[in-house]
């Protein structure tokens, strides 16, 4: 297998999550307007996906009741720089109303754990499949992304089995004809090893599948996790600047992998991400000014990002 240094001057695909996986977990109200200027500051970034919002009951995560107001002002800036914007929906009802708000790509959210999702959803993984089923025959121009929660390990049944992951992906493949699965480790459990282990034998099994990943940070492992799914060939991932993020329905779950990290590490590798370190630097200010003590990244935590000038870096 070849070493992530070998494949420099390869493109690596970025969604950034924090408008959704980032705010969710803040118990204080973010007011839409700094939202807006979040996302506004984000947008300027490079980036070419953002997950803006979820479309979930308001009762069960508050802080995405403006979720309509939220889709429809990205949807607008994001349209002349050419940015997917992406929403989370569970269930029926939450893409309707997205689509609704003008969305046209989702993030469809499933866990593999059926204790968490029923938690989390109040279902079970199969009767998730069956409304994902429902969703694709009454909107066929929708681009539907699978993501599976707690791959990686559930903080309420453990580890997952590897052969229910394979079982859910199958029903996905045949019954609705995905083609895009998010592999996420919902509580930050996941270890280089297991990773390389997971991602062998999905690749293997199922290569005409496009696999992104989704790491939280909880034991610092988040960026390892990376460099091992680099390494088998995986181009696709979910990150949040600041490293915000948190699951309300996984106890201990921390942050996100945080996007400034990744890009720093991934453009001192020679890879291209198409983002503008500075720029995103300065929207992870916004966000540290806006919502105080909730960044969490390595690289807000320099005196300037220009104290690693000395270290060589190619441009993106």
């Amino acid at each position: 297998m070849q070493s992530a240094v070998e494949h420099s001057n390869q493109t690596v695909f970025i969604r950034e999550v924090c408008p959704r996986d980032g705010f969710q977990n803040i118990s204080l109200w973010i007011d839409t307007e700094d939202k807006k200027r979040i996302i506004t500051s984000l947008l300027q970034s490079g980036i070419r996906s953002i997950e803006a919002t979820s479309f979930v009951s308001p009762k069960a995560i508050p802080q995405m009741r403006d979720a309509t107001e939220i889709a429809t002002f990205t949807l607008e800036k994001a349209k002349s720089k050419g940015i997917d914007v992406v929403a989370l929906v569970p269930n029926l009802k939450g893409m309707e109303l997205a689509y609704a708000a003008g969305i046209r790509e989702v993030n469809y959210v499933v866990s593999v754990s059926e204790a968490h999702n029923k938690a989390n959803i109040n279902r079970t993984p199969q009767q998730s499949l069956q409304e994902l089923k429902n969703i694709v025959q009454q909107y066929p121009d929708v681009s539907i992304h699978l993501v599976l929660a707690t791959v990686f390990g559930c903080p309420f049944s453990g580890e997952t089995p590897f052969e229910s992951i394979k079982a859910l992906i199958s029903s996905a493949v045949q019954e609705c004809g995905i083609k895009a699965v998010t592999l996420c480790d919902t509580i930050g459990v996941a270890n280089p090893a297991q990773v390389r282990s997971i991602l062998a034998g999905l690749i293997s099994a199922y290569p005409q599948i496009c696999f992104t990943l989704h790491l939280h940070n909880t034991h610092g492992m988040a960026l390892a996790n990376i460099m091992v799914a680099l390494d088998c060939g995986v181009r696709h991932f979910e990150t949040a600047a600041g490293g915000l993020g948190g699951c309300p329905f996984a106890p201990g779950a921390a942050g996100n992998s945080a996007t400034e990290d990744l890009v720093n590490m991934l453009q001192r590798m020679g890879f291209k991400t198409d983002i503008d370190l500075p720029v995103l630097l300065s929207a992870v200010k916004l966000i540290d000014e806006l919502i105080p003590n909730s960044v969490s990244s390595q690289l807000s935590r320099a005196r300037t990002y220009q104290e690693f000038d000395f270290f060589p870096m190619k441009e993106c």
